[in-house]
């Protein structure tokens, strides 16, 4: 056993719950309680040991702490010890990670994290990753930079004699990195057909290795049925489409896995299976392990993909790192992200390996953080081959796993996004961009948001940060420190002595100056009305932000839902300055274009000179210039043309498009301004993107129908763009086979005013309390939820409830989820939104209050679609979907137990008719739901 240094002997675990409960476990490890200022004095003067230090300061009411020798974040320790492996990021997260009991209340977890600090050392004293002598250069880089688990860490690693092979200080990376290696172009997929008995006999060997021998009727029925997504199409234009709603427990990953592999077996590559949530990519890639069970097998035949902006980017790192040994950012947090980088399985910052909590800990500054924000590609300014680490790229790594895959697992994002610029390009008869044009098989899981995916894919918006943002993508970093690389920086060397491209780059560096600079916000919309814009779009946007105040006042949609109105009948001063706006844009789109131009030329003059390297880095510079010049600024120009023609009759408008201003508020200023149009059906370009050009596409979701219409699949139908295809879609609906008549109950509470924050307030308390923890709380507005947690953080605290909130914790949802997850009795308050995000089988989900019903937010665009879907009863299918997926997170498996309580008393009861059968609605006083949620969950045990 490895026992602590001297200083870490003596210092206690501290654990503080919301409210005025603190746990302390001394050096003895015997745990007790702390009065809030004494639990303050010892976290502020340490020696302490914490889990989450800027958690553990915002329960105590101080601000996040620096890091220094004396406070030990439990967490930090964990990130070295075991890179790229999942922990929910609390001291009940490290217990379970580690195979240790799990603790209850402060005190226990105290306790706990001395243990799961000593475990860790152990580990790695005994058997360090990727290998001791790696594991002690970076340890040795920490504690130089005064990392306080250094002395420790360094002495478990010393433990054993280690070599000394490591000269450096460990954090180049991308010295030990595997290079990727290109093969022959994989061909198109072939067009055999798959027995439907076959596809249930995959399933059966499928289940077998999953060590499950039983047999679902509807599961078979599903992966049977889901085989008409892949048997070749008949006609150009139509694919085998299919609608399947399969409710919770009928197994649909596995069900249309079996068909999908089959296909690809005998034609690919590849099936495309795409998600709407980050976790469900991750989940279906472990159901692949029944396909694959070898690891190395499945990390070719499975691969997960996503967009660029997910990606560790090694040049990005490299640069910080450079910047940070010259005392410029957080070098121990970018050692710690060094650790994860030589261990992680595909560098996915967002949703994969990468420990979110991370960079959370303490307070570092945004920009000198080791965060997915600083270290992704997100800003389109890859240099692609010219990149000293362009054979190790993790994207690269990714783009070329997924061609030859046979299953890619994607989101609904990057297909519709890439799809929506392949066809663009392929129009114009060039060549996709990497490998989204062979979506011929398509499985859209989470379907049930295809039509929202489609909305966002499909949009264009002219607003002060995306205009900010092309200017930076054209001229780089014009602020002191600012990290980036504009067109010169990248383009430079490729042009060479082409006269008239590095005139075209020029040209477009100096028009790429009417674009908003730095400090825009400030100047189009300060705090002290003093506006003072600089160049034509800035003055578009002051003209658009007084519009908004003209016509819906200065907060007419409150701190939720900002400002907006229609963007037309525009108002003289936008009218005046839309062309002015505009003639600045054409003159930065010209010249970009003519720049494309010259590129496209090398490719074609210089192509049997040009080598691998440089053919890739002009393609993809030639990609880049693509989204902005011939997709991007044409679509802004059109918007602003249409405001400057506001004149024509409305029957002449085009009546596909819903043109829009709003302005966005944070901490109760404006700080973003925009013109939006999207399509009011966005499943016409969906369709013609996506549907249209694929051979077979199955949708599928536990919430696909609404059964309160006529025919249940129409919404849905028209939702996912079947209704736009020459030939009716497959339907298929398999019930759930929980049994929710006994396990599941619904409750409408009658007598609590939703519009006082009081009656809600006490309603969720008293309604977490009677549960004895394990509740969801699901709010449509971030104010109103902030003063619930204000109000009941500390009453919960004192009964041993620990109480999370998004918008108020400082934590992403995905780890506040991870925590709720692993703490079985804690309690978690969200938006609506994140209901989709929330899968959580088990006790530690047993209660689901809804504030109120989750109506559509009433904005321009949503108006329009009620007028274009059916009034009012588009807005009871829109809030009944909500209410049907928020439910379905409460029962996740056939021993859940579970309670549905909406605490608004007019809430209509047609809105509970997707609830699932079984379920009986009951309109019940808060005494009565209080005192039915208590007894039927200790009945039940749950």
């Amino acid at each position: 056993m490895t026992a602590f240094p001297p200083t870490l002997d003596l210092a206690p675990a501290l654990v503080v719950l919301p409210g005025p409960r603190a746990g302390v476990a001394d050096g003895a490890g015997e745990g007790r309680m702390l009065r809030p200022p004494d639990a303050r004095d010892l976290f502020e003067h340490g020696p302490v040991l914490v889990a989450h230090a800027a958690m553990t300061a915002r329960r105590l009411n101080l601000s996040p702490p620096s890091r220094h020798a004396r406070l030990f974040d439990v967490l930090e320790l964990y990130a070295f010890v075991r890179p790229a492996t999942f922990c929910a990021p609390s001291a009940v997260g490290l217990a379970m990670a580690l195979g240790l009991r799990e603790p209850h209340g402060a005190a226990e977890q105290a306790q706990s994290l001395r243990e799961s600090a000593d475990a860790l050392l152990r580990d790695l004293a005994l058997a360090p990753v990727p290998s001791r002598e790696e594991a002690l250069a970076v340890a040795e880089t920490l504690a130089k930079a005064g990392w306080s688990w250094g002395p420790a860490v360094i002495g478990a690693l010393r433990s054993v004699q280690a070599g000394n092979q490591f000269r450096g200080s460990g954090l180049d990376v991308w010295a030990r990195l595997a290079e990727w290696e290109d093969q022959a172009p994989p061909g198109e997929p072939g067009s055999r057909p798959i027995d439907p008995e076959r596809a249930g006999e995959r399933l059966a060997e499928l289940l077998k290795r999953s060590g499950l021998d039983e047999v679902r009727e509807a599961q078979v029925t599903f992966a049977k049925e889901a085989a008409f997504a892949f048997q070749p199409r008949e006609r150009e234009g139509e694919p085998r489409m299919m609608l399947a709603e399969a409710g919770t427990g009928v197994g649909k990953t596995l069900g249309y896995l079996a068909p999908a592999s089959l296909w690809a077996e005998a034609n690919g590559p590849s099936v495309w299976v795409s998600t709407y949530t980050r976790a469900l990519q991750r989940q279906i890639e472990r159901e692949s392990r029944s396909i694959y069970p070898d690891p190395k097998e499945r990390a070719r035949k499975a691969v997960v993909r996503k967009g660029r902006e997910n990606y560790l980017c090694l040049l990005n790192f490299q640069e910080q790192i450079n910047g940070a040994q010259l005392g410029n950012g957080d070098l121990i947090g970018l050692a710690l992200t060094t650790r994860w980088a030589r261990a992680t399985r595909d560098g996915d910052m967002t949703g994969g390996d990468f420990p979110a909590w991370l960079p959370t800990l303490s307070a570092v500054p945004p920009s000198a953080q080791a965060s997915p924000s600083n270290l992704v590609d997100r800003r389109g300014e890859c240099i692609h081959a010219g990149c000293q680490h362009y054979r190790i790229c993790f994207i690269e790594k990714a783009v070329r796993a997924s061609k030859r895959a046979d299953i890619v697992i994607a989101n609904h994002a990057l297909v519709l996004t890439q799809a929506a610029f392949d066809g663009a390009r392929t129009a114009r008869g060039l060549k996709g961009d990497n490998e989204t044009t062979s979506l011929k098989r398509i499985v859209f899981d989470e379907g049930h948001h295809l039509f929202e995916a489609a909305d966002s894919a499909f949009s264009a918006a002219l607003s002060g940060a995306e205009a900010a943002e092309l200017r930076r993508w054209i001229r780089g970093p014009e602020g002191r420190g600012r990290r980036g690389r504009g067109l010169e920086a990248r383009l430079l060397d490729i042009l060479g002595d082409r006269e008239g491209a590095r005139g075209a780059m020029t040209q477009a560096l100096h028009a790429a100056a009417a674009l908003p600079g730095e400090g825009w916000s400030g100047r189009v919309a300060p705090p002290d009305g003093q506006i003072n814009p600089i160049g034509p779009i800035e003055n578009f946007l002051v003209a658009v932000i007084e519009q908004l105040r003209a016509r819906v006042g200065e907060r007419g949609g409150g701190a939720d839902l900002g400002l907006q109105c229609d963007a037309r009948p525009a108002t003289d001063l936008v009218r005046e300055r839309a062309p002015e706006a505009a003639k600045a844009l054409a003159a930065i789109e010209a010249p970009l274009l003519a720049l494309a131009r010259a590129l496209e030329d090398v490719l074609d003059e210089d192509a049997e000179h040009l080598g691998p390297s440089e053919r890739a880095r002009i393609e993809g510079a030639l990609r880049g210039l693509d989204r902005r010049a011939r997709m991007t600024l044409p679509a802004w120009r059109s918007i602003l043309k249409a405001i400057e023609d506001d004149d024509v009759e409305p029957s002449e408008t085009d009546p596909d498009f819903v043109d829009w201003f709003e302005a966005t508020f944070l901490y109760g200023r404006v700080v973003d301004a925009a013109c939006r149009r999207h399509w009011v059906d966005p499943t016409e370009p969906l369709r013609a993107a996506v549907l249209s050009p694929a051979h077979g596409v199955l949708v599928t979701s536990a919430t696909l129908v609404d059964p309160a219409l006529e025919d249940p699949f129409a919404l849905a139908e028209m939702r996912t763009g079947a209704a736009r295809l020459p030939t009716a879609p497959k339907v298929l609906r398999l019930v759930s086979p929980f049994d929710y008549e006994n396990n599941a109950k619904a409750y409408v509470v009658t007598d609590v005013n939703k519009e006082d924050p009081r009656q809600v307030s006490a309603a969720m308390r008293e309604l977490f309390l009677a549960a004895g923890g394990g509740g969801l709380g699901l709010f449509t507005a971030i104010r109103r939820l902030k003063a619930v947690h204000e109000r009941i953080a500390a009453p919960l605290a004192d009964q041993g409830l620990a109480l999370y909130a998004q918008h108020v914790d400082p934590l992403e949802v995905g780890a506040l989820v991870d925590i709720f997850r692993a703490e079985e009795d804690a309690c978690l308050l969200g938006t609506d939104a994140i209901r989709d995000g929330v899968d959580v089988p088990g006790r530690s989900l047993r209660l689901l209050v809804f504030d109120r019903v989750p109506w559509p937010r009433p904005d321009v665009l949503h108006k329009a679609r009620r007028l274009r879907f059916g009034g009012k009863g588009y807005d009871d299918a829109v809030a009944r979907a909500r209410i049907s997926q928020a439910f379905g997170r409460l029962i996740r498996r056939a021993d859940d137990k579970g309670v549905f309580v909406m605490l608004d008393a007019a809430a209509p009861t047609r809105l509970f008719s997707s609830l699932p059968e079984g379920v009986t609605l009951e309109r019940v006083s808060l005494v009565e739901a209080i005192e039915a949620t208590a007894a039927f969950l200790a009945k039940q045990g749950a």
